[in-house]
């Protein structure tokens, strides 16, 4: 695939889309959810779309520092392998282009920041691997290395300096990582729909964030589309309203996907494109409709595709309209 570099390209009107072919670098062991093949489903689904296309610059090391102290990049660094996997936990392997890719996903999400709120472009997706809801300060778990959400905040708040950054997070799976990045900071609105009980184990209702400013809206297996829309509607689009960000920020996982094989909720593209616009709406009566997309999970190839493709389509009919 062929990127500029998304300079004096836009007019304020476009949705960008920022990746970049390191992203297939990051190489699991066979059998792993977490494939090389996910970013070529995302490919496929977006081509043909009248998307800019922008390439993914590696983040600056103080963006990342703003998030993950330096022991913890310092030994990040030392346990790359030359050859084959290193495991950092059951689910979480290194090969000799992971961190590459993770430091791209990281700018990726920071070079969107600058876009959107620099007029070059009305939102964003950030289709990279590997995912980054699920790394902690110092821990990287969960598939992931660096919390590329959070690092966009903290970004678009010291850089930018905005007052009030919002996040929304409808993977699947708790954004542990995230939460643990932004708690203690009242200018960050974390909320989280997740199916619960399931890994990691966390985000519980009563977890609420140093200011009230986490929302965790766990929900039961078997959770489908018009239960969902309601949690949404009641638990977080109330709260993101009255949070007035002046920055909308989306963990897009699509493993709630009913087809997804590493969990049980059952929700279908419908419901994606459903959230995409109630966020959509919200940033334009909030923020001048500003919006920033990270891709998360998504397990199920066909499913990621098409869920993918449905979000980002209201992405661009709100950029374009």
């Amino acid at each position: 695939m062929c990127f500029g570099d998304g300079r004096g390209l836009f007019d304020g009107m476009k949705t960008v889309l920022i990746t970049h072919e390191d992203c297939l670098d990051h190489v699991t062991p066979p059998g792993h959810p977490e494939q090389v093949a996910r970013m070529d489903a995302v490919w496929r689904a977006l081509d043909g779309l009248d998307l800019t296309r922008v390439t993914a610059p590696m983040a600056a090391r103080d963006d990342v520092l703003r998030c993950h102290p330096v022991d913890y990049l310092d030994a990040l660094e030392k346990a790359a392998p030359e050859e084959g996997w290193v495991s950092l936990d059951a689910d979480t392997h290194m090969s000799r282009g992971s961190l590459a890719a993770a430091w791209r996903g990281a700018g990726g999400a920071v070079r969107a920041v600058d876009m959107v709120l620099g007029g070059e472009a009305r939102n964003a997706f950030v289709a990279m691997r590997p995912p980054g809801h699920h790394a902690e300060t110092a821990t990287a778990m969960g598939f992931c290395f660096l919390g590329n959400v959070a690092i966009a905040a903290k970004h678009a708040l010291e850089h930018h300096g905005l007052s009030r950054v919002a996040i929304v997070d409808f993977d699947v799976h708790h954004g542990n990582g995230t939460q643990d990045l932004v708690e203690s900071d009242p200018r960050i609105l974390f909320c989280s729909t997740h199916q619960s009980p399931l890994y990691p184990g966390t985000g519980a209702a009563s977890e609420t964030g140093v200011a009230d400013n986490v929302v965790n809206v766990p929900l039961p297996e078997g959770t489908k589309g018009a239960a969902f829309r309601a949690e949404v509607e009641a638990k977080v689009l109330t709260r993101v309203a009255d949070f007035a960000p002046e920055l909308i920020l989306i963990s897009a996982g699509f493993d709630a996907h009913a087809d997804d094989p590493l969990a049980g909720l059952s929700l279908v593209e419908g419901d994606f494109a459903w959230i995409t616009e109630a966020l959509c709406d919200l940033a334009a009566d909030l923020c001048h409709g500003r919006v920033v997309s990270c891709l998360e999970g998504g397990y199920d190839l066909e499913a990621l595709g098409r869920s993918a493709a449905a979000h980002v389509t209201v992405l661009m009919e709100h950029a374009n309209g």
